[in-house]
């Protein structure tokens, strides 16, 4: 099983992954505590955390230096749909980032998996299983 979603109280969700717990609650305006992000915030924290992994792996093996390296994600709304229309990411240089890496960094970035995964989406599947009651033990 690669996921456990539980439902520890309130609007909380907590993922079981890979000995981790992640912890994700609604904000207070829909009922939640307002005490970790949204699972639509870790959705979005997923593509600037990937991209990011790319743009400072392509500055270390170049030797780069990553003193101030930082991205922005940012989006647009479409909101008569409700739904994000644009992610635009800032990959903001350091000092003296050689002008020759400019458009390199940008397609670094731009071979982030989730991303990917965004442009040609995986087939969703659902189904239900029902737990089975305990047995009472004999003699009750």
């Amino acid at each position: 099983m690669d996921m456990e979603i539980i439902f520890p109280g309130g609007q909380k969700i907590d993922v079981l992954y890979k000995g981790f717990t992640i912890h994700t609650d609604q904000p207070k305006k829909e009922q939640g505590d307002g005490s970790a992000p949204a699972p639509f915030d870790l959705f979005l924290v997923s593509i600037g955390g990937c991209a990011g992994i790319y743009v400072l792996r392509f500055c270390q093996k170049r030797n780069l230096s990553t003193e101030g390296l930082k991205l922005f994600l940012r989006r647009e709304i479409d909101y008569e749909f409700k739904m994000i229309s644009k992610i635009i990411i800032e990959i903001v240089l350091p000092s003296g980032f050689p002008e020759k890496y400019r458009d390199a960094v940008i397609k670094a970035a731009e071979l982030c998996p989730v991303k990917k995964h965004m442009i040609e989406p995986p087939e969703f599947e659902f189904y239900t299983t029902a737990l089975t009651p305990k047995p009472e033990p004999p003699g009750v």
